[in-house]
């Protein structure tokens, strides 16, 4: 009976330090994926295009099932929020996007982290005029300049599946407009299109450069942002 007993305990310590470890692990692995700044293809940023005219079939955006998802990140924190689309309209031509716009709701802004100094203090800050000055600039457009198709080599692999076109637009944010090249994946029937990119820019290109101060310390702001778009259109 005493020999019994004693395994019985050492069985419950070890089944103990298994549920401890695999608690602490979980942990770790939890912080690290909310620590880990996300990271996206690297987008080409040029000088403003001239815009593709959007002929053929035309598509109009669903604001309801389209978003923009943003990360920013700064020492040991990730802070991603989601933008709605105010309106979107594209062109298809037989297989192939001819042109188009989206605009952006800047001030549809959700944080996907809640409550406390969320809502109260970095809501409003990205907000102000140090980010995204809403009150001045209330919407962002992207306006399609170019579409081809892309093909991943050993050199440019894309982190989007099926990545099968590359997709180049004036991005215009707070009255300044740049060019954006990033992959995508593009899917296209007789009623829907939809696309998924994922792709980092610098923020600074936007005149958006607060906290980018590496004597900050742990207070600094990276200048690379990642941007996963799910942008999704029905036939008009």
């Amino acid at each position: 009976m005493v020999f019994v007993s004693l395994f019985k305990t050492l069985s419950m310590k070890r089944i103990n330090v298994l549920y401890l470890g695999l608690a602490y692990f979980i942990t770790i692995a939890t912080f690290q994926a909310c620590t880990e700044a996300p990271k996206g293809d690297s987008a080409t940023i040029t000088e403003k295009q001239q815009a593709s005219e959007a002929k053929g079939t035309m598509f109009t955006a669903d604001t309801n099932a389209s978003r923009i998802r943003f990360t920013g990140h700064g020492v040991g924190k990730n802070h991603p929020g989601v933008f709605k689309l105010s309106s979107g309209t594209v062109g298809v031509a037989g297989n192939d996007i001819t042109g188009g716009e989206f605009v952006i709701n800047i001030k549809s802004l959700e944080l996907e982290e809640k409550g406390g100094m969320f809502d109260k203090k970095l809501h409003p800050h990205l907000m102000s005029g140090d980010f995204f000055d809403a009150e001045k600039f209330g919407t962002a457009k992207f306006v399609i300049t170019r579409v081809e198709p892309y093909t991943k080599n050993a050199a440019d692999t894309s982190i989007i599946e099926g990545a099968n076109y590359n997709i180049s637009g004036n991005f215009t944010l707070k009255d300044v407009t740049k060019n954006i090249t990033f992959p995508a994946k593009v899917d296209i029937d007789g009623n829907t299109v939809k696309a998924k990119g994922n792709f980092d820019i610098d923020r600074r290109q936007w005149n958006m450069n607060y906290g980018n101060d590496k004597t900050l310390g742990d207070k600094f702001i990276s200048e690379t942002v990642n941007i996963e778009l799910d942008l999704q259109a029905k036939k008009q």
